[in-house]
């Protein structure tokens, strides 16, 4: 079993999370995710000795992820998710194992635009923002969408994960 450590920072006022809660979420996601061989074969882990995988969240509001969004990625528009996939995005010879722990990267959330989008598919705002916890560990692995099917792989994979945990989602 992979040890796994997550942090979770919330500065959204409007929504109070438990963040231990949800942190026990995240590690049904990700355990789920890696016990899928066609997930764990192909994510950016694989080849790569480790105990420990570690990954951090920013909850906040889309103003936030706007002023992230203009000043790492050259977007001028407020996202619902960006995922810094630090570890799968490096090259293959700046990838490190540290303590025999890996660092997948940040995933940092809009609460807001959650809110949103939560009403929009008449969801609740819990599970779309599991909903979209669960996009950005794909992300975090390695995985994009760049594609039709990409994207399918994703979003299959995506609610797949939710339904493992008792949570129907069939709003994409």
């Amino acid at each position: 079993m992979i040890n796994l450590n997550i942090y979770i920072e919330n500065e959204f006022q409007n929504w109070e999370i438990d963040t231990e809660k949800y942190a026990q979420l995240v590690k049904k996601i990700f355990n789920f995710y890696i016990s899928k061989p066609i997930i764990a074969e192909n994510c950016c882990l694989k080849n790569y000795e480790y105990e420990t995988v570690s990954f951090d969240f920013l909850l906040c509001d889309s103003t936030k992820t706007h002023q992230i969004n203009r000043e790492y990625r050259n977007k001028d528009y407020p996202a619902d998710i960006i995922t810094f996939a630090v570890f799968a995005d490096s090259p293959a010879d700046e990838k490190f194992v540290l303590d025999m722990e890996i660092n997948l990267g940040e995933i940092i959330i809009g609460l807001d635009k959650i809110i949103e989008e939560a009403a929009k598919k008449n969801v609740d705002k819990e599970t779309e923002l599991l909903f979209m916890i669960s996009h950005g560990i794909l992300h975090l692995l390695g995985f994009d969408h760049q594609t039709e099917e990409e994207f399918r792989f994703v979003v299959d994979n995506q609610k797949q994960a939710l339904n493992s945990m008792g949570i129907e989602y069939d709003k994409v």
